[in-house]
């Protein structure tokens, strides 16, 4: 638990709930309901074990914060609690619940045991793949995915990781049961094409066939993007987009703009994931709720250049 105010507020609430739901109370010396409640958040926060962060506020000393979060979700009283996620608040009740109310309202919210442990093995696949040791990940996000089929993000991780790998076969397994997301997640999408040009390059020609027939026919686009498909397979992404590149500046149209999503799955792929804590945004001292705070994707140069490329063939 911990006590929040102007100056900790970013930190400690905000950037804090980047990592783990903080649910807030806003109470009050002389208020009795309030009285009542914080002892049962208390036990609940050590009940929970991780699963979430209990802070308190209180409103006659922090009356900014306070009254910026009453606005926000039309109250008037107190005990008032609001849940942070992502950075932002998501949700809240009034009043000194009952144990048995708090703990559905919080389990709408907060992780199970189940999706921590999960969690828990996606962070140390992630290590794991940095150190090099790629089987040991596999384990560790092979059964994130099972303990959480509905975690996306671990399984694009865990798909990823099959295809650098070059396991063909349990990729497309594991890919099976979120092939109709394509359009809801770009991660997977790009998986999706990755997949399908894995499994093209088995049966594709030789590049050497294939340049030949590029440089016999510039608008063989049947060719070059065959050839572009064996550079994607070969985790050569660069010189498949400049294929592609060559297909969307002749034709951005052709085959349903298959060039063009297949060249925008490889910037997703190679683009690095948004770090999970957001950067202080706003100066110490000051307040800032309204917003939803989002943390940007680190800068690659390379893929800041491929992304100009397209958009000067498409524009």
């Amino acid at each position: 638990m911990i006590d929040i105010s102007l100056q900790n507020f970013e930190a400690d609430l905000i950037n804090s709930s980047m990592q783990q739901p903080v649910l807030l109370d806003i109470w009050a010396p002389w208020c009795g309901p309030c009285k009542a409640l914080g002892p049962v958040l208390e036990k609940l926060e050590v009940a929970y074990a991780g699963r979430f962060k209990l802070a308190k506020l209180n409103s006659d000393e922090q009356p900014e914060i306070a009254g910026q979060l009453s606005q926000m979700f039309g109250v008037r009283s107190i005990p008032f609690c609001v849940l942070f996620k992502g950075g932002q608040p998501v949700d809240g009740f009034v009043g000194a619940l009952p144990e048995g109310e708090v703990r559905k309202f919080l389990d709408k919210h907060v992780p199970s045991p189940e999706e921590m442990a999960a969690d828990e093995g996606v962070q140390e696949a992630e290590e794991l793949l940095a150190e090099g040791d790629t089987e040991s990940a596999l384990e560790r996000l092979q059964e994130a995915v099972a303990i959480n089929p509905g975690n996306d993000a671990a399984r694009y991780d865990y798909l990823r990781a099959l295809l650098l790998a070059g396991r063909i076969e349990d990729a497309r397994r594991a890919y099976e049961p979120v092939a109709g997301k394509m359009l809801l997640d770009p991660r997977l999408a790009a998986c999706g094409h990755w997949l399908a040009a894995c499994e093209k390059a088995a049966s594709a020609r030789s590049p050497e066939q294939l340049a030949q027939a590029v440089a016999a026919n510039k608008r063989d686009f049947e060719a070059r993007y065959e050839l572009a498909q064996l550079h994607f397979a070969a985790q050569r992404f660069t010189q498949a987009m400049d294929e592609l590149l060559e297909i969307v500046m002749r034709d951005k149209g052709w085959n349903d703009e298959l060039a063009r999503k297949t060249y925008v799955a490889i910037l997703e792929l190679m683009s690095k994931p948004a770090p999970a804590k957001a950067e202080a945004a706003a100066p110490k001292g000051t307040l800032e709720v309204a917003g939803k705070m989002t943390a940007a994707a680190p800068s690659d140069p390379l893929v800041d250049q491929y992304r100009r490329k397209l958009s000067m063939a498409l524009f």
